[in-house]
């Protein structure tokens, strides 16, 4: 009987994780959002995507669909009044054939409406994981780990100030003297 009830409550608990999960990694978005600004990245990752080990990165678990993720934190950062966001993908997400990961082309298509209207960056996903590691010397790196199970799809989104756009910067720093 004991054994029935272990692992009957064993069951009932793998359950209720995911429903936690799931509200802890927005809960954890609310929280970090307004603490981050211009340098930190939030990344979206498949369920493939290491857990790197540099002092700054944070990984969360979401158990949730990406394309859910992706459009919860693009809705935070946008609804967000000092930061925008600069978005990366892996430059080999493209050139992933379906019959080699079955719902690559599906993947892509609903990325590709979700980021319509964002200016995309794509760059070698190798790259990008050692930029990962690099600004995370210095900055926060927030990684949320989601369900997919299609390689390269990570999206990685680079916080840039909403109030300061590039362009005030190019010409702030033309005015300035150079300095040694």
């Amino acid at each position: 009987m004991r054994k029935v009830l272990f692992a009957l409550t064993l069951l009932i608990a793998a359950f209720a994780v995911p429903a936690s999960a799931q509200s802890d990694w927005k809960a954890t978005v609310a929280e970090r959002l307004p603490l981050m600004g211009h340098r930190n990245w939030i990344l979206i990752a498949d369920s493939a995507y290491p857990l790197q080990t540099s002092p700054g990165i944070e990984t969360i678990e979401t158990n949730t669909d990406q394309i859910e993720v992706v459009r919860y934190v693009l809705a935070q950062i946008n609804a967000s009044i000092h930061v925008r966001p600069e978005i990366f993908m892996d430059a080999e997400l493209p050139y992933v054939p379906e019959q080699d990961a079955p719902g690559a082309n599906a993947y892509r298509k609903q990325i590709g409406e979700v980021l319509s209207g964002y200016t995309v960056t794509s760059r070698l996903h190798e790259k990008l994981i050692a930029e990962m590691g690099q600004a995370s010397q210095s900055f926060h790196i927030l990684v949320l780990k989601t369900n997919l199970t299609v390689p390269y799809t990570s999206v990685f989104i680079r916080l840039n100030c909403k109030y300061w756009p590039n362009d005030a910067e190019k010409r702030m720093r033309a005015q300035m003297p150079t300095t040694k």
